[in-house]
Formats: structure tokens, C-alpha cells, sequence
């Protein structure tokens, strides 16, 4: 069974917003297969591993808001690329990566995350 790419990366963002934005069990209700891998070591594996971790996030950071930069697709993956802006103005540049199993649900998550620097020595954005 093929892959609708768009789509995937249309629940890949919903998925991140949702939980992101306070609603972690919601997220996964809507957007989570049968089981959950997790690969950032920060985080335990499986789905209430997940929400407990948003769960602690939106209590400890309520004001924290995200900007979608970019979302890629490709076979069973959606890679998303965004900045993150918590308390303090001090902003974060994600990249995300998706998989999905074949009833278009997400099912394991990689992530790298870096602070924005106030300077660069190329003057370009991180996003």
C-alpha cells in the first residue's frame, strides 16, 4: 500500500501542534498507531511516555509557541524543520522525523534540536 505523502505531513504537523500546544493525549488519540518508538534519549518510550512529557512541558512552559518552517515526505517518513520560541525569547530549531505504518498513522520519532545562536559567522537562519 502506498503512502499519501501529503497527508502524512499534513498529520505529522497536527500531531506536533496538538501536543505541542498542551493536548499530548488528544495528539496520539488522533495520530498514533499501535505502538510508539521513541529515540530521543529525554524521553521514555511509548505512548504515556509521550504525553507525560508534554504534559510536564505545557504546565512548565505555557507560553511557548512553535513555527512550522518546513515539512518533507518521502516513502514512510516526514521530516518537519521548526523553530521553537520558550520563555525568555530563547529559540530552538527542531528537525523532526515521522514514521508511519501503512493505516497512515505515526508510530517512532527521531529528533535533533538546537539553540539559535545570536550570532553566526555566515549570517544566514538555522531555518
Amino acid at each position: 500500500m502506498g503512502h499519501d505523502l501529503e497527508q502524512m505531513k499534513q498529520s505529522a504537523i497536527a500531531f506536533y501542534q496538538t501536543a505541542y500546544m498542551g493536548e499530548p493525549a488528544k495528539a496520539v488519540e488522533q495520530y498514533v498507531g499501535d505502538e510508539y518508538i521513541q529515540h530521543n534519549p529525554l524521553v521514555g518510550d511509548g505512548k504515556q511516555a509521550f504525553i507525560d512529557y508534554f504534559d510536564e512541558m505545557a504546565r512548565d512552559y505555557p507560553d511557548k509557541e512553535i513555527e512550522f518552517v518546513r515539512a518533507i515526505a518521502q516513502g514512510e517518513l516526514v521530516a518537519l524543520h521548526t523553530l521553537q520560541t520558550w520563555p525568555g525569547s530563547v529559540q530552538y530549531v527542531t528537525m523532526d522525523f515521522f514514521r508511519f505504518d501503512d493505516n497512515g498513522k505515526i508510530v517512532e520519532h527521531w529528533d535533533a534540536i538546537q539553540e539559535v545562536p545570536s550570532e553566526t559567522k555566515n549570517g544566514n537562519t538555522m531555518y
